[in-house]
């Protein structure tokens, strides 16, 4: 389960928010650290055993290592990981491990710093890369580096991002942008593109048919590299049926699936004094509610006319809305 712990960022990223930011969500409205963890404890119950902080970007929020430490000790959580954008991590990173942290993700999009600042929005590559190497000095501690790549970038931007792990830093994955929020403006390139790109330098990889982390990446070690190279493609692969993933978002909302906007209210009914068995009955349903699988091509093509139409949500055909908010608000 992906807990978001906030919806606020200290970067602004082009396919994530727009310049001037989103309005943030009350803190009164976000869920409190005991809420979270009575939350994941129930969810434990059922037999969810992996949580993934994230956000907005997790760091900004006070005492984040507070709350890992609670996690960790719940019965039944056998790991807890953090994805970051990383600009704090280098400050935070000895607490957080301190307090159990398993593995971190780092999102890093590009490692020309003139290009870091346009595609953040004025983020400073050197902190990112500090908390990397920060990261990377911990002993058992999972690095690994996200990046979204987009159409218009030049080749070399992800050969270089490669190289991090042809040198040992970290595994690191090339994740499909996904038409959702900010997104939907963007085009992205596919994980064989990528790859295509990579064999160019880097020869023909192997393929690796073992786990490096939770989640649906297909993996490759090319020739000489000591890390892996990682693939997402969301998108061009549809791997629902494997998917294995539910969303907590800084709200309190369980939400199956990212692309829809439906989820489950946990948070009133947590407020409202509701019991551990009526609230492990509402994560139920929303579990076994999981869509099938998304839809991405329709969600551009209903993005399409809503824009010309100017109106809200467009209707799947099946009775749930697109996700209409920001990446941020939903903890993606």
């Amino acid at each position: 389960m992906r807990v978001s712990v906030t919806d606020r960022c200290n970067l602004r990223c082009v396919y994530c928010m727009p310049p001037e930011g989103v309005p943030f969500v009350p803190h009164r409205e976000i869920l409190s650290f005991d809420e979270i963890t009575r939350l994941c404890r129930i969810g434990a119950e059922l037999g969810i055993t992996r949580l993934k902080l994230t956000g907005g970007e997790p760091l900004v929020r006070r005492g984040l290592s507070e709350l890992l430490g609670m996690l960790k000790g719940v019965p039944g959580i056998e790991q807890v990981t953090l994805t970051t954008n990383g600009t704090l991590l280098k400050e935070q990173i000895n607490e957080l491990v301190s307090n159990g942290l398993d593995s971190v993700n780092i999102s890093i999009d590009t490692l020309d710093s003139g290009r870091y600042r346009e595609v953040t929005r004025g983020g400073n590559l050197e902190k990112a890369l500090e908390g990397l190497d920060a990261a990377a000095g911990f002993p058992g501690l999972g690095v690994k580096v996200n990046c979204v790549p987009l159409k218009g970038a030049k080749d070399k931007e992800y050969i270089r991002l490669a190289f991090l792990a042809k040198e040992g830093k970290a595994d690191v994955r090339f994740i499909e942008m996904m038409p959702i929020g900010m997104g939907k403006a963007f085009a992205g390139r596919s994980g064989e593109e990528i790859c295509s790109i990579l064999k160019r330098v880097y020869g023909e990889p192997e393929g690796y048919d073992g786990r490096l982390g939770n989640g649906p990446a297909a993996y490759v070690r090319f020739p000489g590299f000591q890390k892996y190279v990682g693939f997402i493609s969301a998108v061009s692969h549809r791997f629902c049926s494997g998917c294995n993933r539910v969303r907590l978002t800084s709200e309190g909302y369980l939400k199956p699936c990212l692309q829809y906007g439906n989820g489950t209210d946990l948070k009133t009914p947590l407020r409202n004094g509701a019991d551990d068995n009526m609230i492990r009955k509402e994560m139920e349903e929303a579990i076994y509610s999981k869509p099938a699988s998304h839809q991405f091509d329709a969600a551009c093509a209903a993005g399409v006319r809503a824009d010309r139409r100017n109106e809200g949500d467009e209707d799947t055909g099946n009775g749930a809305s697109f996700e209409k908010r920001e990446m941020s608000r939903i903890g993606g």
